[in-house]
This record gives structure tokens, sequence and C-alpha cells, in this order.
């Protein structure tokens, strides 16, 4: 009996152990099973379809209001400054004197052309009186050269070619006389240049110089300011920068409605008018123009314009939330075949929180409704159609 238990008590610690080392196998293989499930498990996404509609809708856009017709006024002639009709906020009509210019110089070349004129019209009196003379002489000789031997026949010849340099002199001077009375057309169109005109009706909107100042028309760019600067009134260029996005579609005639800062909470239409077709290669913009008749609207004021976008062909369109963009592209995230795929795409316009896009997507593809970088294409994930979206 006593070797008997000392066998039991060698056994009993051996087979503790034993135990003890199967049950923490046992707890070991049944974890690792229960973490491999974890990681497979798929994310959960909120998924929307993608939407095919046409785009109609209106965009803001910055635009100025430039007069429909404006001048600087330089003089055609130099002279001085005699009188100025006008002042910043004249009102000036077609034709109406504002400024008058004295030049001595042209009222003398004015009295020379006269006197030349005087001179060359002498001149032609004289040879119109020895024609008048020397056709008499000869139609004398030609007559009496009929009964032979009373006059010489080489006489009659002299007589008749005195006459015909007696017409070539007549000639030449009538051809002064015209260039006299030219010379003097001339100058005095110069002399009307000293009286300045308005060239259409308008305002004055600058004045620049005042009586006894030198001008003349060297004046421009690169030398003086003008004299005065005249806009037209009530009618108005409100030049629209439309970006290249959106010129599709822009027909003259249509009614684009805008509001200004002088009359808040008033809205304003007009009809777009003239269409440059060419865009700006710094701005990437077309300039439009509406015709405004509106004598409220003063020219420089800034307006803002409630562009109109539309599209003749329908366009695919995602909430504003699926579009997420990251150092290197744009792009949604499209559920297929139970993973996460990104496909870059190009925004457009906007409408009630929805974003047309562009890219390799058809209608009804399921996009992740809140889209974020950090799902990762090719992630499992287990679709939710989002509500409400």
């Amino acid at each position: 009996m006593t070797r008997m238990g000392s066998a039991l008590s060698v056994i009993a610690p051996a087979v503790l152990a034993l135990v003890i080392a199967l049950t923490g196998c046992a707890q070991h293989s049944v974890s690792q099973p229960s973490q491999s499930a974890s990681s497979a498990t798929a994310q959960i996404v909120n998924v929307i379809p993608v939407e095919l509609q046409k785009l109609n809708t209106s965009l803001s856009l910055p635009a100025q209001a430039v007069a429909y017709e404006g001048v600087d006024i330089y003089p055609k002639v130099t002279g001085f400054i005699e009188k100025i009709n006008v002042d910043r906020g004249s009102r000036v009509k077609t034709g109406e004197l504002i400024i008058r210019l004295s030049a001595p110089e042209v009222v003398a070349q004015r009295a020379q052309a006269e006197a030349a004129i005087q001179a060359a019209q002498s001149q032609l009196a004289s040879a119109q009186a020895k024609l008048a003379a020397d056709e008499g002489t000869y139609q004398h000789l030609a007559t009496a050269a009929k009964t032979p031997g009373v006059v010489a026949n080489n006489d009659v010849q002299v007589a008749q070619q005195t006459a015909a340099a007696d017409k070539a002199q007549v000639e030449a001077a009538e051809n002064n006389v015209r260039a006299a009375r030219e010379t003097l057309r001339s100058i005095a169109q110069l002399e009307s240049y000293l009286d300045i005109r308005a060239p259409f009706d308008g305002i004055v909107t600058a004045r620049n110089m005042h009586p006894g100042a030198l001008v003349g028309p060297s004046s421009g760019q690169s030398g003086s300011p003008p004299i005065v600067h005249i806009d037209s009134i009530g009618r108005l260029r409100l030049i629209v920068p439309v970006p290249e996005s959106y010129v599709s579609g822009v027909r003259e005639g249509q009614q684009v409605a805008f509001t200004v800062p002088a009359f808040p909470g008033q809205a304003f239409r007009a009809p777009i008018a003239r269409i440059s077709h060419d865009i700006e290669q710094k701005t990437r913009t077309m300039a439009v123009e509406l015709d405004v008749r509106n004598p409220q609207i003063i020219s420089g004021t800034f307006a803002n314009v409630q562009w109109p976008i539309q599209r003749t062909y329908p366009t695919l369109f995602v909430p504003a939330t699926a579009i997420t963009t990251n150092l290197q592209r744009t792009f949604v995230i499209r559920v297929s075949s139970g993973k996460a795929e990104w496909v870059d795409v190009k925004s457009g316009a906007t409408v009630s929180g929805k974003t047309e896009v562009f890219g390799d997507l058809k209608p009804g593809d399921q996009v992740v409704a809140r889209a974020s970088d950090e799902l990762a294409s090719g992630t499992p994930v287990t679709v939710h159609t989002a509500a409400g979206q």
C-alpha cells in the first residue's frame, strides 16, 4: 500500500499538468477563429443611385454696366482752349457746341487761301480776254482769206495757233482757280475743327482741361488727358464674363434677371444683345452683353446676374456630399459587387444639393452618399440605401 500510494502521488501532478495544457490549447483554438471573423466584417455604407436629368438652373455671376457709347474728346488741330461750355454732369445734345479753340495761324492760312483764289481768278480773266481777242483775229483773217490775195495763208495759220495756245492758258488758269478753292475748302474744314461739338446725346462724366490750355492732336494715351469725356445716357451694356463651362445654350434675345446695389431688393431684366463668341485665355470666360435701357442705372455700376444654365441633353447627378477629393483626384465611391470602387469625376453645376458629374458612371449606379478617402477602393461594404436623399 505504501508503494502504491507513492506511485499515485507521482502520477497525479503529471495528469493535472496535462489537463491544464490541453485546456489552454482548446481556448487558443477557439479564440483564433473569432479574431478572423471580426477582421472580415464588411463596413456599412449609405448609398444613393446616380440620377439622369436635364440641367435647368441659374448661376449668380458678377457683371459691370458701362455706357453704350462713351468717348474721350480730343482736338483735331492744335490750339488754345478759348471756351468750354460744359462741366462734369452737363447733359449735351448731338451737334451742340461744347468747346471752342483759337488758332491764329489757321486764320492767317484762310486769308492766304482767299488771296490765292483772287489771284487765280484774275489770271483766268486775263487769259479768257486774250483768248477772246485772238479768236476774233483768227475768225477775221479766216473770213478774209476766202478772197484770193487778201490775206496770206501763213497769217491765218499763225492766228489759229495763237488762239489754240490761249485756250491752253485758259484751261491752266481754270485749274489754278479750282486748286485755290480746294485749298480754301481744306483750310475752312480745318478751321471748323476749332469748334468741338457733342457726337451724341449724353452726359459729361469728366473734365480735365480749362480755358487757356494748349491742346492738340498729339494728345492721347501717351500724351495729355482728354478735354472731356462723354457717355451716352439711358442705354447701357451690362457685360457678363460667363465661365467656359456655362457658355453652351446662350442665345440672343434671352431675358436675364439681375440686381444692382443701388436698388436693393429690386430685380431688373434685360435681353442678351451681343455674344463675343470668344473665350478669354487668361480668365477662361466669354464676354456676353445685356442691352439695358434704364435711366436709373448708371455707368460703372456692378451688378449680380442670375445667369441661366441649361443643357439640351440629360446629364448625371449625385448629392454634393457624394463627391470627395484628395491631393491627386476628385472622385465618387461606387459600390460594385459588394466592394467600394473609386471613380474619377469632373463636377459641373449644382442644383438643389445635387451636383452634375461627368465620368465613368451610368444612371442607377449606387454611390456612397457621404464619400471619404478613408474608405479605400476595394474595401468590402454592406449597402444601406440612404433615406431622404
